[in-house]
């Protein structure tokens, strides 16, 4: 069996609102209410077919380097959505933003951060 990973946990001071606030900019779809994830303190997000992000509330959360590889045109909606909110980004974690997407290990990347100090790293190869 090869190994994957199935999912994670992600501090949040809201985790409601953290799961919310990601899948929004990743386009993906956000728990729609408490009820609906069935798992009580997480606020689960699905990213993919193997991996699910667990928000968790936690009393001060330290965040987390969260990375992900995407193709452009996901990466282009991505950018999209991030500028159409206003969020600030950058092309490096210690200027996530500085508004740029050249990134030292591809073509185009970005880095932005959550209220939570998570910082979420977009790398696109091309």
């Amino acid at each position: 069996m090869t190994i994957s990973l199935n999912h994670t946990i992600v501090p949040a001071v809201d985790h409601h609102a953290a799961a919310r606030y990601f899948a929004t900019v990743m386009g993906l779809k956000a728990p729609s209410s408490k009820a609906e994830n069935g798992r009580g303190r997480f606020a689960p997000v699905r990213v993919n077919e193997t991996l699910t992000l667990d928000f968790m509330t936690v009393p001060d959360p330290e965040g987390h380097h969260l990375a992900f590889d995407v193709d452009p045109e996901t990466f282009d909606g991505i950018l999209a959505r991030i500028r159409a909110a206003g969020i600030p980004f950058g092309n490096h974690p210690a200027s996530p933003d500085n508004g740029r997407t050249d990134h030292p290990l591809c073509a185009r990347g970005l880095y932005f951060g959550d209220d939570s100090r998570n910082l979420y790293e977009i790398m696109s190869p091309a």
